[in-house]
């Protein structure tokens, strides 16, 4: 299983959005690197969900529901889509500031290509998230 980070907007769609509808298609994406990491996506990987923007924190966890498909808001290109489901939140937001204080988060792609929407994430990084978070790993 994989780890991902996506970056989302609150104002564009937040994580109660995600919770509140149960599922959504990560569509729009327009850079080769994060549309190589969608088609690398296997149904039950887990993903940070990231808010970008003003907020920048990492405010919960997303599992992929759908391996990648074309993209429906792609007019040309070769540009793909999956769909995510919320799998559980963090109980504490963990902010940029944080993960750039860590240093055992000093090569999260997040801190080196930081305009990515879609990265991927060890299970090292991924695990210390969730303890910066005060959060357990959970089972989906």
């Amino acid at each position: 299983m994989a780890r991902w980070l996506i970056k989302s907007e609150p104002g564009v769609y937040a994580w109660e959005d995600l919770v509140r509808d149960g599922r959504t298609s990560w569509d729009g994406v327009r850079n080769a690197q994060a549309r190589n990491a969608l088609r690398a996506m296997r149904a039950g990987d887990l993903c940070l969900y990231y808010h970008s923007g003003a907020e920048r924190r990492v405010v919960g966890v997303a599992e992929v529901v759908r391996e990648a498909y074309p993209d429906p808001t792609a007019n040309d290109g070769d540009w793909c889509a999956v769909d995510v489901a919320p799998a559980f939140p963090l109980k504490v937001a963990v902010p940029l500031a944080a993960i750039r204080a860590e240093p055992s988060l000093a090569g999260m792609v997040l801190l080196k290509q930081g305009r990515l929407s879609v990265s991927p994430v060890s299970d090292p990084e991924f695990g210390r998230i969730l303890a910066l978070g005060k959060t357990r790993r959970k089972a989906v």
